[in-house]
């Protein structure tokens, strides 16, 4: 081992380079992991088109300083100081989606977390919205719902009007009716209640969405491609039902679809609330066996000097 410690030592020395240390190594580990997922994340969007832009820039900007083309090096000289700022403004929404991403990883789940219970949808809600759909599909009225999951659609409601009542299938019926005050714009739902009513969402700019579908899909998807929730879409103009998750539109499906969809997200909050139990549990199992096994301990201890006192009195 020491000659080994040695050699990379004479090594490192040789080529004017420090020797790693632990500390070294670690940093390389994040860095390496955190440049990977960058890319992944380039690669998952409209942002890959981008960075492949900037690798051919790069690459020409080598190429000019291998030969001397000074003129050229200090256009794109100039071009790079304003051109970080521009990426930033053309490409705003991918970056907020990214850090929105980021921050619904398990990590602030587990430091942050509420009770699932409250988001739970319960299955009266279920029930009502599946009979809503039904009843509104027949009937060809466009509808737009939002489930509300962990992320808050604060913003989004605070453009609708204030509802906060019990999701009833009356209700939403009433809501979407035509030539109605309440029928334009998005229900949005929150503890299984609907919270507001009219609200205005983000249009998504996928061009792989089918061009038959109008503002109420893109919105539906576009809603979905900012936050976790879910989205119910009625088509006006066919009746089908529709739901976006995740930035992924599921068209013409029929009620026992809609009802896994929606079961389906109770089941994840069901599956973390039962990982977060099972920690708990074994949790308060080790306390209490370190409990026990002190206690064995101790009257251990008082038992050899009752024995002791015995023997002394005899």
């Amino acid at each position: 081992m020491d000659k080994i410690l040695a050699f990379m030592r004479t090594y490192f020395d040789w080529f004017y380079i420090t020797t790693p240390d632990i500390s070294d190594i670690i940093e390389i580990l994040i860095l390496s992991y955190v440049i990977y997922k960058i890319l992944m994340w380039f690669k998952s969007n409209r942002a890959w088109t981008l960075l492949k832009g900037i690798v051919l820039i790069l690459l020409f900007t080598i190429l000019a300083s291998l030969f001397q083309f000074n003129t050229i090096l200090y256009i794109l000289k100039n071009v790079f100081s304003i051109g970080i700022l521009a990426v930033i403004i053309l490409f705003q929404p991918e970056f907020r989606r990214g850090l929105e991403t980021l921050g619904r990883k398990k990590f602030f789940d587990y430091i942050m977390h509420e009770d699932a219970d409250e988001r739970k949808l319960s299955d009266k809600t279920i029930y009502e919205l599946i009979k809503t759909v039904t009843v509104l599909s027949a009937n060809r009225t466009g509808a737009l719902i939002v489930i509300e999951d962990k992320v808050a659609l604060g913003e989004y409601i605070d453009t609708g009007i204030p509802v906060d009542a019990v999701v009833t299938n009356q209700l939403l019926l009433n809501i979407f009716e035509h030539n109605t005050p309440l029928h334009d714009g998005a229900v949005i739902l929150r503890n299984n209640r609907v919270v507001a009513a009219t609200c205005y969402l983000p249009l998504s700019a996928n061009l792989s969405i089918n061009k038959e579908l109008g503002t109420r899909h893109r919105a539906g998807v576009g809603i979905s491609e900012v936050s976790d929730s879910v989205t119910l879409i009625v088509s006006e103009e066919t009746g089908s039902i529709s739901i976006a998750k995740g930035g992924e539109l599921y068209r013409n499906l029929d009620t026992e679809s809609v009802r896994n969809h929606l079961e389906l997200l109770n089941q994840e909050d069901g599956k973390k609330k039962d990982e977060r139990r099972q920690k708990d549990g074994k949790r308060k199992k080790k306390n209490t066996e370190k409990k026990t096994s002190s206690g064995n301990v101790k009257s251990g201890k008082s038992s050899d000097n009752r024995k002791e006192a015995d023997s002394n009195e005899r």
